[in-house]
């Protein structure tokens, strides 16, 4: 089992002299444009209607019949939950099934 090669002197400066031409790239990428933040929000109306149509909802249906993101429909689901609109019924590992709680 021979092992690793030892770097020759020619290669030793080969690699230092990429380093120093990687970090001029990095620096020409840092001081373009900041990307603006968006915030996206669940029309509540809408998605109660559609929660309570419904037997169970799952965060990836909710996302598709009200157009957003599925982390905004996660996040409004989590907050009903909480809040006690919603609660959960089943599900595992982030696939959970929400239901409408009858009043």
């Amino acid at each position: 089992m021979g092992g690793a090669k030892k770097p020759t002197a020619a290669s030793k400066d080969k690699s230092a002299g990429s380093k120093d031409t990687k970090k001029s790239k990095k620096d020409k990428g840092e001081s373009g444009p900041k990307k603006a933040e968006i915030t996206v929000k669940v029309n509540e109306q809408q998605a109660m209607k559609i929660i309570q149509n419904s037997k169970v909802v799952t965060v990836q249906d909710l996302a598709r019949q009200t157009g957003v993101k599925i982390s905004a429909a996660n996040a409004f689901l989590k907050n009903s939950a909480i809040k006690g609109t919603v609660k959960r019924v089943g599900g595992y590992s982030g696939h959970h099934l929400y239901q409408a709680v009858s009043s």
